[in-house]
């Protein structure tokens, strides 16, 4: 368990790291612009033809193809609510797209007055989705337009995880088994539920949720070799965390946390309580995690098996060494040299590093070797 005294012994490695080996790690990555012009660009995911899709927060699907951004959208797909933070968020090709052209797209839908996290799955035909269905939709619906998770996770058997989030007004709700607010869902690819979920067999739970006591969601990974789940949660002010997955475990939220309201006002007075998880980490100040990935290329050697996790507030990328239990033991800040607000990182061809920027003016951006 990765206690509050490890974590000052982290931050201390971290300054560490910096103070010796910022200027070092700068001069051995270079960021070349892929594709610009990009509407809040929210996630991106690789072909194996060699095309990339990227997603706009605006509703659009767009296909990068010979190293050029397509001007017209991928047609049918569905409209989404576009609101704050509210709109399309994920596209996550199927394990078998190359038999099947199957993507799956995380959205928020609705209206203001009432609006949810759904997802839906077709196929893509050209420059078009086809034969397009609903697998998922969050209930109870929200009247708000943030906090929303989005992000989405093949595991090998199949089965679909779905990052979720509290709705910011529904805070308590992320406690109870009978909504699906702050939680993750875990459901086989057509939507049906896995009959292994921990819940499936409680009356008083939605048998699709896999765990709970979540905020905002929006980072999740899985480490092939160790079969390890990691998810990341925006905290409030302050708070964020990285999080170590196991079925039916209480992540706490909103009872305890490290962060404290946006007011400056105490949410809780507790930051451990038995029955609910540690994070491996928390950040505060708040760095707003905002997406994840887990490094295995061989263009940067030395980054093999570290997370990285993109930050909007802190524009920066945080890459995470872990040791061979799985636990961080230093953290690196990356990539602040561009400036920019940072929505997702990936892992793609040829090792090299993606960034999407956040702005309406966002770019796709490859990280390679500076040589």
């Amino acid at each position: 368990m990765f206690h509050r005294f490890h974590r000052v012994v982290l931050m201390s490695t971290l300054l560490i790291c910096l103070l010796a080996g910022h200027t070092a790690l700068a001069q051995t990555w270079r960021a070349e612009t892929v594709a610009e012009g990009l509407d809040h660009p929210w996630s991106i995911a690789f072909l194996a033809d060699g095309r990339m899709l990227v997603t706009e927060r605006a509703g659009r699907l767009r296909v990068i193809e010979d190293g050029a951004l397509r001007a017209e959208p991928v047609s049918g797909v569905p409209q989404a609510f576009v609101a704050s933070q509210a709109g399309l968020f994920e596209v996550l090709p199927a394990p078998d797209f190359a038999q099947t052209s199957m993507l799956y797209l995380s959205m928020a839908y609705g209206d203001r007055r009432a609006n949810a996290t759904r997802v839906v799955r077709g196929r893509l035909v050209g420059n078009a989705l086809v034969d397009v269905e609903e697998i998922f939709m969050a209930r109870p619906r929200q009247s708000t337009p943030v906090h929303y998770g989005g992000r989405m996770l093949f595991l090998p058997d199949g089965t679909l995880m779905i990052t979720l989030g509290d709705g910011f007004n529904y805070r308590e709700r992320a406690q109870a088994l009978d909504s699906h607010f702050g939680t993750i869902v875990r459901i086989h690819a057509d939507g049906t539920v896995p009959q292994d979920n921990p819940f499936i067999d409680d009356p008083q739970a939605l048998p699709e949720i896999f765990s709970y006591g979540h905020r905002n969601v929006q980072g999740i990974v899985q480490d092939s070799a160790s079969g390890r789940i990691y998810a990341h949660e925006h905290g409030p002010r302050g708070g964020d965390e990285l999080n170590l997955l196991h079925a039916g475990r209480n992540y706490g939220w909103p009872v305890i946390t490290y962060g404290v309201d946006y007011s400056g006002a105490m949410i809780t007075p507790y930051t451990e309580m038995p029955g609910m998880e540690q994070p491996l980490v928390d950040w505060t100040p708040s760095i707003a995690p905002s997406g994840m990935t887990l490094y295995v290329g061989d263009a940067f050697p030395k980054w093999q098996g570290s997370l990285f996790v993109s930050a909007l507030a802190a524009r920066h990328v945080r890459r995470i060494e872990l040791d061979e239990a799985g636990q961080p033991v230093a953290e690196e800040v990356l990539f602040d040299e561009l400036g920019e607000r940072i929505r997702d990182v990936r892992g793609g061809p040829g090792g090299s590093l993606y960034l999407l920027t956040s702005s309406r003016n966002g770019r796709v951006l490859r990280v390679v070797p500076a040589d």
